[in-house]
């Protein structure tokens, strides 16, 4: 598939300009109610679809089954990645009104590091083939140590990633607004907020490091590979608002997300040397698993209503007063230094 600069060019313009329309559409925080998420989760799942049907009918059937194979995978992936910032803005206990901003920006970080991943994948791919059988036994490994366990949950508080960040960067125990990092007695200091941030990013990464050779099982061209992840990736804080409240509905979810993982690594490893599994089958196998896992999971929980998650351990972390937001120094520059004045006194300067 041979895509020209300037169509990688527009590509990265659109993403650009729709993170932007987000951005601009939520500048002022507030509360994401059901029906706002709804909506935006349908505008991501139109751009989404509409590029793979722009590939299908510029490209042909083949290509664009396989864009559909890797964004349908991607998707279900990122539904789990979804319940675990659920997991984490609960134990950090994050005022709904400024979760927006935090995973908008775990969203831009998703992308860069999915891109790097992929472009490095891509020519660990082309210049090493037997790289193909790491990736299936990993995306093997990775399927059954997801079922095996899929009642398991993330502890925020035991975290690697936050212990060291709350070693290595002064950090305040209060949310001032939305800011990601404040100025106290002269020094800058993290919010809890940047602490998110972090946690979040380390997660996207874990999660990238499954999805990435997922996604080559079913495609290894990499115009293919990214957009299929970046329309994925681009709707996570939608869905994060529309489905954080359901996850314990999603009951056998976890289990289906690891059938697809050992499904697309037996699939990699057929593909190296004995069989090339149609890309019409496996989109079908994909779509049929995740389609059977979400459809049991409801029918499993139907009646339940909608549940905020709750963390198992107190969360530390509390909002400042306005009295201590207002208090706080310029955050970027420092409050002019004083000089001395003609009676001797120290006047500040003006």
């Amino acid at each position: 598939m041979d895509v020209p600069l300037w169509i990688w060019l527009a590509v990265l313009a659109v993403i650009l300009a729709m993170l932007a329309m987000d951005l601009f559409a939520h500048r002022r925080a507030h509360v994401i109610g059901l029906r706002e998420a709804a909506v935006w989760s349908g505008i991501w799942v139109v751009f989404g679809v509409a590029f793979g049907v722009g590939v299908w009918w510029q490209a042909g059937a083949e290509y664009g089954q396989q864009y559909f194979a890797g964004y349908l995978i991607e998707k279900s992936l990122a539904v789990d990645n979804v319940f675990v910032w659920a997991i984490v803005l609960s134990y950090f206990a994050v005022p709904r009104e400024y979760q927006h901003r935090v995973l908008i920006l775990g969203v831009v970080g998703a992308l860069v590091f999915r891109g790097i991943f992929i472009a490095a994948g891509s020519v660990l791919i082309a210049s090493f083939s037997w790289v193909l059988y790491v990736f299936a036994a990993f995306l093997l490994v990775t399927g059954v140590r997801m079922a095996r366990s899929r009642s398991e949950h993330l502890d925020p508080a035991r975290s690697r990633a936050l212990r060291a960040f709350r070693r290595l960067v002064p950090m305040t125990d209060a949310y001032h607004g939305q800011r990601l990092v404040i100025r106290v007695a002269g020094r800058l200091v993290a919010t809890p907020l940047l602490a998110v941030l972090v946690v979040i990013e380390v997660t996207d990464v874990v999660f990238a490091v499954d999805s990435i050779p997922a996604i080559f099982a079913v495609t290894d061209e990499p115009f293919l590979v990214f957009t299929a992840n970046a329309f994925a990736v681009l709707g996570l804080r939608a869905m994060y608002f529309l489905l954080a409240d359901l996850v314990h509905r999603f009951v056998y979810l976890k289990t289906g997300l690891a059938l697809v993982l050992v499904w697309v690594g037996v699939k990699m490893l057929l593909k190296v040397d004995l069989y090339y599994v149609p890309t019409t089958v496996s989109l079908a196998v994909i779509a049929t698993i995740i389609g059977v896992s979400v459809v049991a999971s409801l029918r499993a929980t139907r009646g339940q209503g909608r549940v905020p998650v709750g963390s198992a351990t107190p969360s530390p972390f509390r909002v400042a007063s306005e009295e201590e937001t207002a208090a706080l120094e310029p955050t970027w520059r420092r409050r002019p230094a004083e000089r001395v004045g003609a009676g001797g006194g120290r006047d500040p300067v003006g």
